[in-house]
């Protein structure tokens, strides 16, 4: 299974198009990134990070969508390894 997780562009470093980096915040941790497939990404654009790449440029109320599904999941774990609600 393969997994791509959205995040923000905040800056952009290098002019090389096949090493040029982004640093880009996943919700509070900021990770370095290879921007080779996305040439367009600008600061502020959210992306889709797959094994260290940015592979496409994602809309940003698609980004959220995402953000809010794994908060849910995360406060669903919560409650299972707890004892709340979603233990049943």
């Amino acid at each position: 299974m393969c997994l791509a997780v959205p995040g923000r562009l905040i800056s952009i470093e290098g002019d090389d198009p096949l090493t040029r980096q982004g640093r880009v915040d996943f919700g509070g941790v900021v990770k370095s990134v290879n921007l080779a497939y996305v040439p367009d990404a600008q600061e502020d654009d959210y992306v889709l990070v797959h094994v260290g790449f940015a592979i496409t440029v994602v809309d940003p109320r698609e980004a959220e969508r995402v953000f809010e599904y794994l908060e849910t999941l995360e406060q669903e774990m919560d409650e299972s390894t707890t004892g709340g609600p979603a233990a049943r």
